[in-house]
């Protein structure tokens, strides 16, 4: 398994979202309308932004892990069974940190 392949895809996702992030709190900063209309439909998507930065926390605090574990030599083992991650696995998801059988089991 190319270990190297997987950490430039996570610091590369890693960077991609900090940028979002950083859109999202600019975006949630900007002062509210004066219309009341405006400001009902301004706190829904104020709503939405809030749940794609909640989101977008925790996908980091999951790359910040893989990337731990690749800096431990711990990267592709599953830590409930200490079988390996299957490639197909972290090609579709780069930081799952387990296996698909403990995932679904």
């Amino acid at each position: 398994m190319d270990i190297a392949h997987f950490e430039q895809r996570l610091l590369a996702r890693k960077r991609e979202l900090n940028e979002r992030l950083g859109r999202i709190e600019t975006d949630l900063e900007q002062p509210a309308d004066r219309d009341l209309e405006d400001q009902a439909i301004q706190r829904e998507n104020d709503e939405v932004l809030e749940e794609m930065g909640d989101v977008g926390q925790k996908e980091l605090a999951a790359i910040d892990a893989a990337i731990g574990r690749i800096r431990a030599g711990t990267y592709g083992t599953c830590p409930k069974c200490g079988g390996q991650i299957s490639e197909a696995r972290l090609e579709a998801v780069p930081h799952a940190a387990l296996c698909e059988e403990c995932i679904s089991g």
